[in-house]
């Protein structure tokens, strides 16, 4: 085979399909001494034999006079960053490799299913189907530049939804016509609200049986209100489907053959239709344009050009949503809906944020997504002000620290390519920088001191505890998760200071299995997930009195210690939670004896009496005792104590507390009584409920920490992934006599295995 005459290059390699992933995954384009460098646009794809050129030493690189195949830089004014957002499953991730093969950026359309997608690369999304990570795939078209930026679409990876609106000025926002609006979509529709992001909305999968184009309008325009209105509506139905009618140019197109398009009259029977629609979208559209109602309102017709105008306006103010139709597998749709974008969505220089304007003409970028590789950290950002270029040196204003610019990248999926540089708007990406992190902003000079906004990340709200497997995963797994927690900003580690366990939170179950799965593929640890321990306490609940006597002889000075202690409870939520008291009349005790009684106490509590947990709110007074003036010691005095601690609580009615947290919960108001009830299954207390905008309602209740292990799950069962909570330690309570007995008689079977 003859890829482009690369394989008579010196040191030519030609490897099996099967390692091409795991290449461009370690994204190793970085060249060193004797090292190759991967040029996207040689990255050649030969499906029917499975083999791929994979070439280029790097000093085929430096002999060749710059970089070959690198991407055109686009002006501001060209470029358009667009966030797709949409409940898990729509189809965001085929309709961008359908717009990649479109523009000619790949010779065949990728396939999801296949595992053949430009965009789900990662071992973890081919193994599940579906993305995983904010992706940046830019797509040219018609001497424009769409910087797709494809984010997950299931719950647990809503921090990737973040990062990808905090760089993007619009949003395109995809639904099936088969279920419409979604929980997904309701939820990434507020994170866009959030940011002010203008959005124009494609109905996908028209092509599938059951489905409906004006039941998915519906369901938009009852979600999201009345400026949600038909830009394009579709030709055919469910199987039949094969183009759509543009509603402004009154013109058909249908996709047939792969990517070609034909223009075509329309079709008689949607004429009504149309005209329908069409004055529905006028009516919506002038609504942003004073002078276009009125001239509306007067009953003159409006040109072609004039309500490209105010669709234009009405969409970037966010005034007027156009919804458009397609189908990504099939390919239908796609390229009107690239048209769509240039001409209604905003560029980057008509959408410059308030923060960056504080830099003016100075070099300025905010780095909103890191991620592991071969080379080290890949860092991708965002270029707000200025021009970045390879070999700059530019200052982290968090940091404080100087970074050199190594090789600049052009994201595209797996498909990485080089650039020249990285223009004010346009998104690139860059290898090894050692002292920056998400959420930083990157400067030209150190003079500034502005910062760009940080990204919102939602906080963890599911929490396990990890066990290395092995004294070697032991010695790695310190470094395996700081990594893991660089590139995802959800995630949180922790060490709880009473069990010692290793703490790690994120978003869900399903999220923290899949960080535990690449934990080991890329760093070679195995981890075990277990079930958090709950810090139980111990208290008493009435007072007591004991003696504890220690002697011992054993030739020459012996040991003897003798001490009454008195223990009384202190109350529940106080800010002491242990006294001792010396009681002492008469040097019964020695003054230099008394600090071993207190150290004996001390230590006996933090062992726990019943269940191996740490004793709280106890107040211990030392109220006599006897000494050796020859074998009595402060050691043996702390082992009277210990032994009188042993003596006394058992009297004193010890009992086990649990945390009890402060949980504040945000449910729809359809959702109440089912959320109510599981509350009270959990033996929480309902303390108050506020209603919020938007029909939700906002619980405020307690409920003990063992109950809330897995409520992150249970309440997204309940509410189908409406709902969410936060929630705080409050204090220490008793437990439940029947659960104490459990915890208790768990406790003592532990004790005898280890014996």
């Amino acid at each position: 085979m003859n890829f482009f005459g690369l394989n008579k290059l010196p040191n030519a390699a030609i490897l099996p399909h099967t390692e091409l992933d795991e290449c461009i995954t370690a994204q190793s384009f970085y060249p060193g001494p004797n090292q190759l460098l991967v040029l996207g646009t040689l990255v050649v794809y030969e499906r029917p034999v499975h083999r791929v050129a994979w070439l280029c030493r790097s000093l085929l690189y430096r002999n060749s006079g710059g970089l070959q195949g690198s991407m055109k830089v686009y002006r501001a004014e060209q470029i358009h960053n667009v966030a797709l957002i949409s409940h898990v499953g729509a189809g965001k991730t085929s309709l961008v490799d359908a717009a990649l093969f479109d523009s000619g950026a790949v010779t065949r359309q990728g396939k999801v299913d296949e595992g053949s997608s430009i965009s789900d690369y990662d071992p973890d999304e081919l193994k599940r189907r579906m993305s995983l990570n904010a992706t940046v795939l830019p797509v040219e078209w018609k001497n424009h530049k769409i910087n797709f930026i494809d984010t997950p679409g299931y719950a647990d990876f809503l921090g990737e939804v973040k990062a990808g609106l905090r760089v993007a000025d619009a949003a395109l926002v995809v639904v099936t016509a088969e279920k419409g609006v979604e929980v997904g979509t309701e939820l990434t529709w507020q994170y866009a609200d959030e940011r002010n992001l203008p959005r124009i909305v494609l109905v996908n999968k028209l092509d599938r049986e059951n489905t409906s184009f004006d039941t998915a309008l519906k369901s938009l325009r009852d979600q999201f209100g009345i400026k949600v209105v038909p830009l394009q509506v579709p030709i055919g139905e469910q199987s039949g489907f094969k183009g759509v009618v543009d509603l402004v140019s009154q013109k058909g197109y249908t996709f047939e053959g792969g990517n070609k398009v034909q223009e075509i009259d329309i079709p008689a029977e949607l004429k009504e239709s149309i005209s329908s629609y069409r004055e529905q979208l006028i009516e919506s559209a002038v609504e942003s344009d004073d002078e276009m109602m009125e001239k509306f309102l007067e009953g003159e017709e409006l040109s072609d050009a004039e309500i490209l105008s105010v669709i234009k306006k009405g969409t970037r103010s966010g005034q007027l949503i156009p919804v458009l139709c397609g189908s990504s597998s099939k390919n239908i749709g796609v390229q009107t809906l690239l048209d769509a974008i240039i001409d209604y969505l905003p560029s980057t220089a008509e959408t410059l944020p308030e923060d960056a304007k504080a830099f003016g003409d100075t070099l300025s970028l905010f780095v909103f997504k890191t991620a592991a590789a071969q080379v080290g950290t890949i860092s991708y950002f965002r270029v707000y002000s200025g021009t970045l270029k390879p070999d700059m040196h530019v200052y982290n204003v968090h940091t404080k620290a100087d970074e050199r610019i190594g090789q600049l990248i052009s994201p595209r999926g797996k498909m990485q390519e080089p650039a020249t540089e990285v223009p004010a708007g346009d998104i690139g990406a860059v290898a090894k920088l050692t002292n920056t992190h998400s959420g930083n902003t990157l400067v030209g000079s150190k003079d500034v001191t502005a910062k760009l906004d940080p990204i919102n990340f939602p906080e963890p709200c599911f929490t396990i505890a990890v066990y290395p497997k092995s004294q070697a995963d032991l010695d790695k797994m310190g470094n395996a998760l700081n990594r893991v927690i660089e590139e995802d900003r959800t995630l949180r580690v922790a060490r709880d200071p009473v069990t010692a366990e290793v703490l790690l939170s994120g978003m869900g179950e399903s999220h923290l299995q899949i960080v535990i799965e690449g934990i080991k593929r890329k760093y070679g640890v195995d981890l075990e997930a277990r079930d958090q321990r709950i810090s139980y306490r111990e208290t008493i609940r009435k007072k007591a009195r004991a003696n504890g006597r220690h002697k011992r002889q054993s030739g020459g000075h012996g040991q003897f210690g003798d001490v009454w202690l008195e223990i009384e409870p202190l109350p529940m939520g106080s800010e002491e939670t242990f006294i001792f008291e010396d009681k002492i009349v008469g040097g019964v005790v020695p003054g230099q004896y008394i600090p071993g009684v207190e150290k004996g106490v001390r230590e006996s509590l933090k062992r726990g009496f019943i269940s191996g947990n740490p004793m709280l709110y106890v107040k211990v007074a030392l109220v006599d005792g006897k000494y050796h003036p020859v074998d009595s010691s402060a050691q043996s005095f702390e082992v009277a104590a210990s032994l009188g601690m042993q003596e006394a609580v058992p009297l004193a009615g010890p009992t086990l507390l649990e945390p009890v947290m402060t949980v504040t919960i945000t449910v729809p108001d359809s959702n109440m009584g089912d959320v109510m009830s599981d509350i009270n299954t959990k033996r929480g207390r309902v303390l108050g409920m506020t209603p919020l905008d938007s029909g939700m309602q906002q619980i405020t209740t307690n409920v003990p920490q063992a109950e809330m292990l897995h409520y992150a799950t249970d309440l997204r069962s309940i509410t189908q992934g409406r709902g969410s909570f936060t929630m705080e330690f409050y204090q220490y309570e008793e437990v439940a006599p029947n659960i104490q007995q459990e915890i208790i008689a768990n406790h003592k079977k532990a004790q005898e295995a280890k014996k």
